[in-house]
């Protein structure tokens, strides 16, 4: 049948038409000069189509005019990337959700399987050794639901990688019997890494190396690499470090973008800076920090003011020096906070930034925002506002002699510090009152160990000793909780968007599980289905002087939720804040210098734009986690170091943690923690509790629970994999 010559412009017609009734239109010509059809809208077009669709059929229907082509090109393998369309072997594409396949990540496990962990929330799927024999922990997949395995576990199967997130590892360089491979550091990578000896750039065996996968792993097929970096012998100092970093693929390099334009930002404030700022270089500002802090982001000044208190929060200004979009802003982006680690730092800025312009160093002129604070005599705040600022902070002070001057009136710190004196104890009385009003508000005040290292010239532990916390480091935390409330309510009083930080209650799933613990021990946690944090405040000082108090504090610690970064001001449950932001820190924290930015644009009468705020915050939660999960790794390294030549040695502890596989125990002295495992606990079988927090001997009753005393034996240290391997001592089990 022969087409009249008006049906092609017909068709064109149509197709225009139905592009513009994408839903989503408006918002895409926000983002975008030359709008494509939304995401939203593609895929309701391949669902309506009800089978897959080529590509050019696909553009041809929404009028995809030859100088879009690419981009519309782009946005496909987009949508392909994050799993929301599929292409099948014809080169058709299909929706995801239609062939019941949903994209996720990879979670391996030291054991050799795995988990499926989707992007919709949903249930995890297990992966098989077979299934996680063609991908590496961290990838992105597309899975599809296959059944339950033996223990009733859903199971999944792999059915495209949507993307190969583990390109580099770092491990050991082994070579056996004339093969070389790569042993990984990450124990959740449990393939070896082959490496050709035209790629091994000479490492020696069993030496740290960096290699690159140059061929990912399948079904039947090893992975191979090529060694890009020879890290050195596994006990050279600070070798922890460079592991923690490549595995938890840490940015610790500065590109020389941002280099170079750190380097090119003058070393001091110049006058045209001064523009539009309050000048604060009289008042006798201060920073208050521990003995070796290097970057200084806040310094306070109290001074009485008729019953209450005037507070002055100087916080430095990065943003002046940060702008959105330049090479320090992207890189400040992707690290998302500094990481501190014992004796290195890997910062979130440069130096010359962080130690330098940024820093409020004494005794030169630096440039801040400054919260300015009218505090009540109950520690109320009647008054607050924020402003540019330039600052002149009057001394470098530290916890120990601000603590020394203000408990001790004859004491060197305190004729030293006399001219600062009377701010400091205005402060002292500062924070009494704030930490009644702490109190009336209902926060929650778990005590917690710190420990510290100290180290000998060749950066191994020589001693670990519990650090003490006194007043002063009190002081200044009051005082950075004010500050921080502030930001949050005045960029919730404009209708600013920014980021908060979140943290909220206990799950349903986590309250049921506390509130039979407490059970047992005849306690209750008032609130109902909706505890506050003044219920959890009032059952810890109900609680005070028992000798199972640091049990059932753990078990209730333990019972909240992990705090995040959010747009959403959902509070803060520990701090009993219906609304809390982080300002005092953009040094260090990227949300807080978003926070700053915030503010300027409502001080400058504009919004902030051009963020996703959502995803920023996922994404600084996520480096937060990383920065805590690396220097978790580093510290338990050191700690088996510094107990390799005490193997046979008797411990008293107690038990931290409890798990199916054994009990973990806390030693008293030495402040290190190792595992005493589930076959090591007696003849009998042990049932692991999680409700209770327990292993229960089902012949013997006997039991081992979280909070219990404990006498073990040191009988192992594994260096390559960070543990201490406990057993009870035989002498203690025969008393």
């Amino acid at each position: 049948m022969s087409r009249k010559p008006t049906e092609p412009k017909t068709a064109l017609k149509r197709a225009r038409a139905l592009r513009l009734s994408d839903p989503f239109l408006e918002r895409e010509s926000q983002r975008y000069e030359n709008p494509l059809p939304s995401r939203e809208f593609i895929l309701q077009i391949m669902t309506d189509e009800g089978a897959p669709i080529a590509a050019e059929v696909l553009a041809t229907r929404l009028a995809i005019a030859d100088d879009e082509a690419d981009s519309f090109e782009r946005r496909l393998h987009a949508m392909a990337r994050e799993g929301q369309i599929l292409i099948n072997r014809k080169g058709a594409l299909c929706v995801a959700r239609k062939l019941d396949l949903v994209p996720g990540i990879v979670q391996g496990h030291p054991e050799g399987f795995g988990f499926f962990i989707p992007d919709d929330g949903g249930a995890d799927l297990f992966l098989g050794q077979s299934e996680m024999a063609k991908v590496l922990h961290g990838d992105r997949i597309m899975a599809r639901a296959v059944g339950v395995d033996r223990r009733g576990r859903p199971e999944g199967e792999v059915v495209e990688v949507l993307e190969r997130r583990t390109t580099r590892v770092v491990g050991r360089f082994v070579v056996e019997h004339g093969v070389a491979v790569v042993a990984p550091s990450d124990r959740r990578i449990h393939h070896d890494i082959l490496v050709p000896a035209e790629a091994s750039l000479q490492a020696r065996s069993g030496q740290i190396v960096e290699v690159e996968i140059v061929q990912q792993p399948a079904r039947y097929q090893q992975p191979i690499g090529r060694v890009v970096k020879v890290l050195g012998d596994a006990t050279d100092p600070g070798m922890e470090i460079e592991i923690a970093v490549r595995k938890h693929q840490m940015p610790h390099e500065f590109p020389e973008a941002v280099v170079a334009q750190a380097e090119a930002i003058p070393a001091k404030v110049l006058k045209k800076d001064l523009k539009g700022r309050k000048d604060l270089r009289e008042l006798p500002l201060v920073t208050i920090d521990g003995e070796t802090a290097r970057d200084f982001d806040d310094a306070v000044l109290c001074e009485r003011q008729g019953k209450g208190f005037k507070l002055y929060v100087a916080i430095a200004d990065v943003s002046h020096y940060v702008r959105p979009g330049d090479a320090l802003d992207v890189e400040a982006a992707e690290r998302g906070n500094s990481v501190y680690f014992p004796r290195r730092v890997i910062p979130m800025l440069p130096e010359a930034l962080s130690n330098g312009i940024c820093s409020l160093n004494a005794n030169v002129e630096r440039l801040c925002m400054c919260c300015e604070m009218d505090i009540s005599a109950r520690g109320e705040i009647a008054r607050y506002e924020f402003y540019p600022a330039v600052m002149y902070s009057h001394g470098r002070l530290t916890y120990t002699e601000v603590w020394q001057a203000l408990s001790e009136p004859g004491s060197e710190a305190a004729v030293r510090l006399r001219p600062l004196l009377p701010h400091l104890q205005a402060l002292d009385e500062l924070f009494r009152v704030l930490v009644k009003a702490r109190a009336r508000r209902g926060a929650i005040d778990f005590e917690t160990i710190e420990t510290q290292m100290d180290f000998d010239d060749q950066g191994k532990i020589r001693a670990i000793r519990r650090v003490e916390r006194n007043d002063a480091h009190r002081i200044i935390e009051e005082c950075m909780l004010a500050a921080n409330v502030c930001a949050s309510d005045f960029l919730q009083s404009h209708h600013h968007p920014a980021l908060y930080r979140v943290h909220e209650g206990p799950t349903e799933e986590k309250l049921e599980r506390l509130r039979e613990f407490l059970a047992e021990f005849g306690l209750q946690l008032g609130g109902g289905t909706e505890p506050k944090a003044k219920d959890y405040a009032k059952l810890l000082a109900s609680l005070q002087g028992r000798p199972d108090v640091e049990l059932l504090q753990t078990v209730m610690l333990r019972s909240l939720q992990q705090a995040v970064y959010s747009p959403e001001p959902l509070g803060h449950f520990g701090l009993a804040y219906e609304s809390y932001t982080h300002f005092t820190s953009p040094i260090r924290r990227y949300p807080d210098l978003i926070v700053h930015r915030a503010i300027r644009a409502v001080l400058a009468g504009q919004t902030l734009t051009g963020i996703d705020l959502a995803a920023l915050g996922g994404h600084c939660s996520m480096t937060e986690r990383r920065a805590d999960d690396a220097t978790r790794d580093v510290v338990a390294w050191l700690k088996c170091y510094y107990m390799r030549d005490r193997v046979g040695e008797s411990f008293a502890g107690t038990v931290s943690s409890v798990a199916s596989f054994g009990v973990f125990v806390a030693l008293d002295s030495v402040y290190v923690e190792g595992l005493v495992h589930v076959s090591e606990l007696g003849a009998d079988y042990y049932q692991f509790d999680a409700t209770r927090h327990q292993m229960l001997g089902e012949r013997s009753g006997e039991r081992f629970r979280l909070g219990d005393r404990m006498r073990v034996k040191l009988v192992r240290v594994d260096m390559d994999r960070s543990r201490l391997d406990f057993v009870p001592d035989p002498e203690a089990r025969k008393k």
